[in-house]
């Protein structure tokens, strides 16, 4: 967030007694806080009083209070009481609502994905829909917080939907009563095969460990003789969810966690408590650079007793612990209390809050403070950087088509359009767009306006420019209309030149208008490549012994 007015970051570093000085004692501590306190009440008083225009005191106080902690680092954060219910809804996973997800495509609000079994999937809402009114208001008129708020409530009370849907003329009145929605931390487990397991982890709120556990034991039901645990893009959360799902593969009493702060009640060290579900089974776990926090706990914990290979990115580096406090008027303030360290002692931290450059940016740990560390099979493996894999597989980077025609809408939208055409779909492991259907939608793509720039033509304006400035552009004149005109053939045939990955993203899309997230999780195998690795790996167990040293 960035603070326009200096005065109020300066005012706000007062208030948390973010000074340079050294102080000798706890009671010259207190009184430097107490007096900080006391000229931050002061300048505030003289500033509301005699500043030439009205001030907003809570947007005021705010910035303060945010240039403050963001000053520490970007996960200590103040809740005021209005952002209690949304924070307490993501440590959690549960809120009060009908069971939709939500997204804005331009103007309009679209449901994105309907959970099975809630209010919405009961009463007909489908993915698609566009959502014109929520209880008489017009969702035009409302903030995306304030839609949030209103279509969220107390359990047991109704709320009613204004939408329109493709193929229906005029809009469709939708009647829900609330109830409690519990967000799943396991949205998909399967058979990949006859003797693969698959868990798509995604968070880390209550119960996450319980839900692990259960589709492990289903899939060791089914034949599962190899697990793939996909924690890819999961951000985290709590940590002691985090030793219960390593508690499932190690044994009882293995040291799991360290976490260390400067308050002496916030060093603990975290033991797995229970027998474990599964110490043979071969575990591939998926990490890419959005597995953070608990999820490097869990990889990073497997990684150090070799009880899986880790493969796909680097992770995040997300060593930081936070703890919510409660403050005066049902707000609250979350606060990194505490480092972790993997049971090698490692900290992953990549970013080094604590010593900043002069202009106040953060750095990352540079390798040559990195210390190494081994595993239990000797392996060497090193803090300071996330979790690196034991088999790293860098993700394609998207091209600038699929990335505008995926954030444009363009298809979310489509598939609604295929839907809308297709009364039924086949299974989605079997589904498969088929060129005429791709064509199909390429000419529908000639219809809109998706104009863009891509970083080729970018970086070709600049050198236009500079050649102007250098009065060099007339001798590369010819040289640049001639690339200018290869790009304006290239635009033509973007959508086939990259149609794998855009078919790839409508096939998943298309598939959850029928069968939801297992539809989009499943059209996703054929073209996901570090689940094809990891089946490889674990398959060819010599080479996953030589890996894990076994």
């Amino acid at each position: 967030m960035k603070i326009k007015n200096k005065k109020w970051v300066v005012a706000a570093l007062v208030v948390c007694g973010a000074v340079a000085f050294s102080f000798t004692s706890p009671a010259e501590r207190y009184f430097e806080i107490a007096k900080n306190l006391d000229i931050f009440a002061s300048l505030f008083k003289e500033v509301n009083a005699m500043y030439v225009d009205e001030i907003n005191p809570n947007k005021t106080i705010r910035t303060g209070i945010d240039a403050m902690l963001e000053s520490l680092d970007p996960y200590t954060n103040f809740i005021s009481e209005d952002e209690v219910e949304d924070f307490r809804t993501l440590n959690t996973g549960q809120y009060g609502g009908i069971g939709a997800v939500t997204r804005p495509i331009g103007k309009r609000t679209v449901v994105t994905m309907v959970f099975e079994n809630y209010p919405a999937y009961k009463s007909g809402l489908r993915i698609g829909d566009e959502v014109v009114k929520i209880n008489g208001l017009e969702l035009a008129r409302l903030t995306a917080e304030e839609a949030n708020h209103v279509m969220r409530g107390q359990v047991g009370t109704p709320v009613s939907l204004t939408i329109k849907r493709i193929g229906v003329d005029k809009p469709i009145e939708l009647e829900f009563k609330r109830e409690k929605i519990k967000i799943s931390n396991v949205p998909y487990f399967g058979m990949l095969a006859a003797d693969v397991g698959y868990i798509q982890l995604t968070e880390f709120t209550p119960d996450a460990g319980k839900e692990v556990k259960n589709a492990l034991v289903s899939l060791k039901e089914k034949g599962a003789k190899f697990l793939i645990l996909d924690l890819r893009n999961n951000g985290g959360g709590l940590l002691h969810e985090a030793v219960n799902i390593c508690n499932l593969f190690i044994p009882k009493g293995k040291k799991v966690v360290d976490t260390k702060g400067k308050v002496e009640e916030n060093n603990i060290t975290y033991e797995t408590l229970n027998p474990p579900v599964d110490l043979e089974i071969p575990v591939t776990v998926l990490i890419n650079r959005g597995s953070a926090s608990a999820s490097e706990i869990v990889a990073g914990t497997l990684q150090d007793y070799d009880r899986g290979i880790i493969l796909g990115e680097r992770s995040f580096g997300k060593g930081l612990v936070q703890v919510p406090r409660l403050l005066s008027y049902n707000s609250q303030v979350k606060i990194t209390t505490a480092k972790y360290y993997t049971p090698t002692g490692r900290c992953i931290q990549v970013m080094d809050y604590t010593h900043r450059r002069d202009d106040g940016s953060v750095a990352s740990i540079p390798d040559s403070l990195k210390q190494e560390f081994r595993t239990a099979h000797g392996r060497k493996v090193y803090d300071g950087g996330g979790i690196d894999p034991d088999i790293a597989l860098p993700a394609a980077e998207d091209a600038t088509i699929t990335k505008v025609v995926y954030l444009n809408g363009f298809i979310f939208d489509y598939a609604t359009v295929y839907a809308a055409q297709h009364p039924t779909l086949e299974e989605p492991r079997a589904f498969s767009l088929t060129e005429k259907e791709y064509a199909d939608f390429v000419n529908w793509m000639k219809t809109k306006d998706y104009s863009f720039q891509s970083p080729v033509e970018t970086e070709l304006e600049e050198l236009i420019s500079e050649a102007t400035k250098e009065k060099s552009y007339a001798e590369l004149k010819s040289n640049i209309e001639q690339i200018q005109a290869k790009l304006k053939d290239l635009r033509k045939s973007e959508l086939l030149n990259h149609k794998e990955a855009i078919k790839a993203l409508l096939e998943r899309e298309i598939a959850a208008r029928y069968y939801f997230e297992k539809g989009a999780v499943e059209t996703g195998f054929k073209n996901d490549k570090e689940i094809k690795a990891a089946m490889e790996v674990m398959r060819n167990q010599a080479e996953y012994k030589r890996i894990l040293k076994i």
